[in-house]
């Protein structure tokens, strides 16, 4: 009878940890990101597959172009899904709504984080960060702005030259005012923030063109919202690189970004953000994903997703 009762017990905590295996979510978009948001689903974080029969899931109605480029999506506190995105390429505000299960989502709301800078050119790549010491969120980007800074200022693509900016908030209504978090010396976007043993990693695209970097590397800092440091030597390789997220798996580190020269998707590992290997041919993506990010979420959660879409 005791072997029977383990030889029970034991399956059940089997079935228990594997309801329990995460699953990966990537949001992203497509083409000019006209059509809206689209996500794709993993488990192993290797082979992903699009949902919603690449359809888009969201259609974008906020901004004066009403686009959904760079989809940012992170669980809050609050355990809603929060997201903001790209609206625009020459507007001073980004996107944002909210959804308790990806499927039904918040009116969606334009955020005029740059309204007050007259000569600054756009808002870019803007994503999300907690910070579970203040109980607040940290939603940051990257603006050019005419004339503000002289390193970088003819280095660049068609004179941009971004600096990254943020505000806080606590309930996605009520917002700091914009400050500067980052300037490294040269024009720099789409930077991505996770915490890691009690500090922050700052990923993020030296978008330098001339001499060209267009590669991605690593700041860090003990504070979420400044005193990032000079930044690593570049983790990618001989190829151009943008839109960075991550995602840890046990002990390995896996950085994904848009080799959009090459119209691919690639990604390096890492075990201890100095070793980068190289895992692009590993990688098994949605046809046409662009710039995006990654969340877990559970089993429940993509079942329901996965029955009310099409």
């Amino acid at each position: 009878m005791k072997k029977i009762f383990f030889f029970i017990l034991c399956c059940g905590l089997v079935k228990t940890a594997v309801a329990q295996q995460p699953v990966y979510l990537f949001s992203y978009f497509k083409d000019n990101g006209q059509d809206g948001l689209h996500l794709a689903y993993s488990r192993d974080g290797y082979t992903w597959k699009e949902l919603n029969h690449g359809r888009a899931v969201l259609a974008p109605t906020v901004g004066e172009d009403k686009l959904m480029r760079d989809p940012c999506i992170i669980r809050g506190a609050d355990s809603l899904f929060h997201m903001v995105w790209t609206v625009s390429w020459k507007e001073k505000g980004i996107g944002y709504a909210a959804s308790p299960d990806l499927l039904h989502w918040s009116e969606q709301k334009d955020i005029p984080v740059m309204k007050q800078e007259p000569g600054a050119r756009n808002c870019w790549a803007p994503e999300i960060t907690y910070d579970a010491r203040h109980k607040t969120y940290m939603i940051y980007w990257a603006t050019t702005i005419p004339g503000r800074f002289t390193a970088g200022e003819k280095t660049g693509d068609d004179q941009y030259n971004h600096r990254l900016y943020y505000v806080t908030t606590k309930d996605f209504k009520q917002f700091s005012s914009t400050r500067l978090l980052y300037d490294p010396g040269f024009n720099v976007i789409d930077a991505t923030i996770v915490p890691d043993h009690g500090k922050y990693l700052m990923f993020l695209k030296d978008e330098t063109r001339t001499p060209p970097q267009k590669n991605i590397r690593i700041a860090t800092s003990k504070k979420l919202t400044g005193g990032y440091g000079k930044p690593s030597a570049p983790i990618t390789g001989n190829y151009w690189a943008e839109g960075p997220t991550t995602l840890k798996i046990g002990n390995r580190w896996i950085v994904y970004f848009d080799k959009y020269t090459q119209h691919s998707y690639g990604a390096v590992t890492s075990t201890d953000l100095v070793h980068w290997e190289d895992i692009s041919d590993k990688l098994a993506m949605p046809a046409g994903l662009r710039h995006g990010t990654v969340v877990e979420i559970t089993e429940a959660e993509l079942d329901q997703v996965l029955k009310n879409t099409p």
